[in-house]
């Protein structure tokens, strides 16, 4: 009789079953730690942009502040300029025009309202 070498079908599979598992656990480790390495490399990666956003953000609000300040401090002169300007002049009242007040006196010494002598020298005042 001729005597088996080898384990066997069945050990051959067996010890294949056992390399090709222990393969798949070991690909599969490196490709967790892999994985979790690309994942911490994200979260640095995440964690410095937002460190550089937020420095430019506060960038953004402290130039905003210092104009927002140049504004009062601008408002703050123009009011004190104001409050020490000297007040306008007062409008001169107009003249009425020369015709229409001798048309006036004219009218008044037509309704009997002024004497002859008081309607020469209204008349006199006015054309000096």
């Amino acid at each position: 009789m001729v005597g088996r070498r080898g384990p066997g079908l069945v050990g051959t599979m067996a010890t294949a079953a056992v390399i090709g598992g222990t393969a798949a656990a070991a690909g599969h480790a490196v490709d967790r730690r892999m994985d979790n390495k690309a994942a911490a490399k994200q979260q640095a990666s995440d964690a410095q942009y937002a460190a550089i956003q937020s420095q430019a953000d506060m960038e953004a609000m402290q130039a905003q502040m210092a104009e927002m300040q140049a504004q009062q401090a601008q408002m703050a002169m123009q009011a004190q300029m104001a409050a020490a300007a000297p007040p306008p002049a007062p409008v001169a009242a107009a003249k009425p025009d020369l015709m229409a007040q001798l048309q006036q006196l004219a009218q008044l010494k037509e309704a009997g309202a002024l004497t002859e002598d008081e309607y020469a020298a209204a008349k006199a005042k006015l054309l000096a």
